[in-house]
């Protein structure tokens, strides 16, 4: 089977650095799918607007020459413990295709590239390609008694986030919120712990540089 893109993802990450590791973590982060010549016409997302969600069928654009296995360290065990590939939402997998659900903020119908989808809470980096668009429906997509393996086992805790206010003004209201509960979910490698180390994070235009020290983030510089 040979698929191609039929839409690419707008998004304030332009690295995989700093992403959320599942979609729907920050709704504040907001996107657009802006879809392919071939299928931008409003007859290709008639109905749309009776939705909440979307499923995007998407590529790991930037793993393509990965090394892949069958087993790999999920971040939410700490990076040191192995899982089967399949029993994780793992980003090196075999065929590249990432699922994520996201929630429909505003179909825009006119200006460049109309339409075109704006959606909150994506774990897509700029750029990526959405191979397919599904809407969400509660009645088949929703199972809240559901177990979760080792995830309903390991609470994830947040970190306490310091930005000074002097960077406020260089990023939107909307932009602010969203850095903060990035930043919040830990987006070091979960193996790191160096206290002195400066981390770069690309966000929104900017390199927002940060060091973690326990629990506690501090944002150092916004370049």
């Amino acid at each position: 089977m040979n698929i191609e893109p039929i839409a690419f993802f707008r998004s304030p990450f332009s690295t995989k650095f700093g992403i959320p590791r599942q979609s729907g973590l920050v709704e504040q982060i907001i996107g657009e799918i802006v879809l392919e010549p071939a299928y931008r016409h409003v007859e290709a997302i008639r109905g749309l607007e009776h939705f909440d969600y979307l499923w995007l069928i998407w590529e790991f654009s930037v793993n393509k020459d990965a090394v892949k296995s069958t087993t790999v360290r999920p971040p939410r065990l700490g990076g040191n413990q192995r899982m089967g590939v399949f029993a994780t939402r793992s980003p090196f997998r075999p065929n590249n295709l990432g699922l994520s659900c996201v929630k429909i903020q505003e179909i825009i119908t006119d200006g460049p590239d109309a339409p075109r989808i704006k959606v909150c809470g994506a774990d897509l980096m700029d750029g990526t390609p959405i191979y397919d668009i599904k809407p969400y429906v509660t009645y088949a997509d929703c199972y809240p008694e559901a177990r979760s393996g080792f995830v309903d086992d390991t609470a994830w805790t947040e970190l306490e986030v310091v930005i000074p206010e002097r960077f406020q003004p260089v990023f939107s209201t909307e932009e602010w919120e969203g850095l903060e509960k990035v930043l919040a979910l830990d987006p070091r490698p979960s193996y790191h712990h160096d206290p002195s180390r400066v981390y770069g994070m690309p966000f929104a235009g900017h390199d927002v540089r940060f060091r973690v020290e326990e629990t506690v983030l501090t944002v150092v510089e916004v370049i």
